[in-house]
């Protein structure tokens, strides 16, 4: 397993070691003793989470509001998608700012993200399973959200009309959003 830096302080990357011959392949999702070693601090996850969408399908930008925030370790087992961290967090150097990366079946690639961030994905393809692991159970009072395709967080999604949840059209503004995370 290997870690990979985003720029955004405890939001990473994390490329797995996969084993592949003529049958297939074989990696390990999560393994704590491994995340351990790497990373040190080891979220409790408490709840799996798996969903399908069609190509050009936008999920997002979603948080859960302290005291039921989420951390999240996302990846993709089949299809792709445009996966985006958005951080919330006040006292952070990079409050407001986004990291963005491609998830898919064929990379194996995952994203930790921690508490204090809006999250969202695009589907890039048709028939897209997209599984994270949850560090607190959802909690519906607790929902928020920001506006996608709001002007002030510059995330190029590269697609102008997603398919959304009626939520999702009607979230905040960045500008007009007061952060319930230190």
């Amino acid at each position: 397993m290997k870690i990979i830096e985003t720029g955004i302080k405890d939001l990473i990357v994390i490329e797995a070691t996969v084993f592949g011959d003529e049958r297939g392949y074989f990696y390990e999702t999560f393994n704590t003793k491994s995340w351990k070693e790497k990373i040190g601090n080891l979220p409790d996850f408490v709840q799996d989470n798996e969903s399908m969408s069609h190509a050009g399908v936008l999920r997002g930008l979603h948080f859960q509001k302290p005291p039921h925030s989420q951390g999240k370790l996302v990846r993709v087992v089949q299809g792709s998608v445009l996966d985006v961290a958005v951080d919330l967090r006040k006292n952070s150097e990079t409050y407001g700012k986004h990291f963005k990366i491609e998830l898919s079946g064929e990379n194996k690639l995952q994203l930790f993200v921690p508490k204090g961030f809006a999250h969202g994905f695009l589907t890039l393809e048709d028939n897209t399973i997209f599984s994270y692991k949850c560090t607190n159970f959802y909690n519906k009072e607790s929902e928020g959200g920001l506006l996608w395709n709001d002007k002030d967080l510059g995330i190029d999604w590269k697609n102008n009309d997603p398919i959304l949840s009626e939520k999702d059209k009607y979230y905040k503004s960045f500008i007009t959003f007061e952060s319930p995370f230190i």
